[in-house]
């Protein structure tokens, strides 16, 4: 089963990401979802399948607040995928996705269960 690795270069936890998969011999696929983003389809399925909760896909980070964003406007499904649609950096990052399991690999130790 191919593991896939949304994946950031610039980010340090997305790159222990690669690195753990690396490390235990796993086939997996990276993502570079700046570059290529996930389309609503995807989003919605990542968000279906995530293990935590949708508003957890959303990095509430400088961005998201010079946006003038707020966190409570991003709890459904449904306001995750849409604002992931449009805000591609808002993805948190790395989301890991093996079979029909999705996790946010924060922090690494999740990606080595997963």
């Amino acid at each position: 089963m191919t593991v896939v690795i949304y994946h950031n270069p610039n980010c340090p936890s997305s790159v222990n990401a690669v690195r753990i998969a690396e490390e235990l011999g796993v086939e997996f696929e990276t993502v570079l979802y700046l570059k290529t983003p996930p389309d609503r389809e995807r989003l919605a399925w990542l968000v279906a399948h995530l293990e935590d909760a949708p508003a957890d896909l959303v990095r509430k980070d400088s961005r998201f607040a010079k946006l003038g964003l707020r966190a409570e406007d991003y709890e459904t499904p449904e306001a995750v995928v849409d604002l992931l649609a449009r805000e591609k950096a808002l993805l948190q990052r790395p989301v890991v996705v093996r079979g029909e399991r999705a996790i946010i690999g924060r922090p690494k130790e999740r990606v080595r269960e997963l």
